[in-house]
């Protein structure tokens, strides 16, 4: 046996206070251990695929396929170069090191573990935002894409505070003061900048309870129109003359906002008033004139109609119908039907709408005046009666 190398000198050479076996050892197992977590990597990889694709196949079974969906893209966050620190740390852990190293080798660990649990929660935000952009982009992709923003930004930032704070506790740092630290700072920042996070959590709250969506006709504030987009300060709205209002989130949700987008039929409540002297008979008449006439009307609920009450000189009705649409200009249309068809019905009735009527009343000073000049005006008159009888 003569022929085998002497491979004794390895263990008398040293390196850094260590054997060049051991050395070579633990070189070994670094590499064997990244070439193992790789391929298991990608056969994990390769067989998640292999089954999204088999069920995606199948309808019947969505929830499996989306779970298969989800552990790929949690896989594919995986950092071959946290794999490659393993391997190294797995290879140090061979060595004989002096003791201060052993509590590095295991911060290190830590780092490795956190930075990668790190970076598969954020792929997991991100499916998750993408899916709820996807689920809700239809109905409303401008304010689909302003919540999943926020929610995305804020899930990440939460998520990456709290490893950062785990790695520094690990390390030893102190961080309650780090974190009394960050809240004086936070505190400053908000008051700094306290309108543009009112803008911001309002538009959260427009995200999550949903007063409108874009693509809804809404009123507010005296301005009518439909929501373009829902951003992170401002929301546009597109009024119906035309022009684009801007408005910021927090004075939008500070007022009351109508909503037309539920809205499966509309109510219309209208008045007219006839003249004060109509006839007993001809003012119930009309009450059953105006039922006959809505009625008549398709798409058209009839509600009532009364003889509400007396006017200063009118008798006033008050007519309440559904119409069975939301849409305006129909309602507009049936409304127009109404209105002369109760324009008919009153003239073959005889019946007069109602006229404004202004009085006067004279003060008693000025009707006293007025009296003095009438007679001196039938004076004057008389004189000139008798002086017209004497000419021959």
């Amino acid at each position: 046996m003569s022929w085998l190398p002497d491979w004794a000198w390895l263990h008398g050479q040293l390196f850094w206070g260590m054997s060049a076996a051991s050395v070579l050892i633990a070189a070994a197992a670094a590499m064997a251990t990244y070439l193992l977590l790789t391929l298991l990597l990608g056969w994990a990889q390769r067989r998640v695929r292999r089954h999204e694709q088999q069920r995606g196949d199948q309808a019947s079974q969505p929830g499996q396929s989306s779970r298969a969906s989800l552990l790929a893209q949690l896989l594919a966050g995986t950092s071959h170069l946290l794999i490659l620190l393993a391997a190294v740390l797995v290879g140090l852990g061979l060595l004989d090191l002096p003791e201060r190293w052993h509590a590095r080798v295991s911060q290190l660990w830590f780092l490795a573990v956190a930075v990668q649990i790190g970076l598969w929660g954020a792929r997991a935000i991100g499916v998750a935002v993408d899916r709820y952009r996807a689920h809700h982009g239809a109905t409303g992709p401008g304010q689909a894409s302003a919540s999943a923003t926020l929610m995305s930004w804020g899930l990440r930032t939460v998520l990456w505070v709290t490893v950062l704070l785990a790695i520094l506790s690990n390390l030893g740092v102190n961080i309650t003061a780090f974190i009394a630290s960050l809240g004086v700072g936070g505190v400053a920042v908000a008051l700094a900048v306290q309108n543009i996070l009112g803008d911001l959590f309002a538009s959260m709250a427009i995200a999550v309870d949903k007063p409108f969506e874009v693509g809804d006709f809404i009123v507010v504030g005296g301005i009518s129109g439909t929501v373009q987009k829902v951003g992170v300060k401002t929301t546009r709205i597109r009024a119906l003359s035309g022009e684009q209002v801007v408005m910021g989130n927090t004075d939008l949700l500070k007022q009351t906002i109508n909503n037309y987008r539920l809205m499966r039929e509309r109510r219309i409540v209208f008045a007219f008033s006839i003249a004060q002297a109509t006839a007993p008979d001809k003012a119930e008449a009309v009450s059953r004139a105006v039922a006959e006439i809505v009625r008549a009307v398709p798409k058209v609920r009839f509600d009532r109609a009364h003889f509400k009450g007396f006017g200063a000189s009118s008798l006033d009705y008050e007519v309440v119908y559904i119409v069975e649409d939301p849409d305006y200009n129909l309602y507009m249309d049936v409304q127009q039907r109404i209105n002369l068809a109760l324009l008919g019905r009153l003239q073959a009735l005889d019946v007069q709408l109602a006229v404004p009527v202004s009085r006067v009343q004279v003060a008693a000073g000025q009707g006293a005046a007025g009296a003095q000049g009438d007679v001196q005006a039938q004076a004057w008159e008389a004189a000139r009666a008798g002086g017209a009888a004497a000419a021959p």
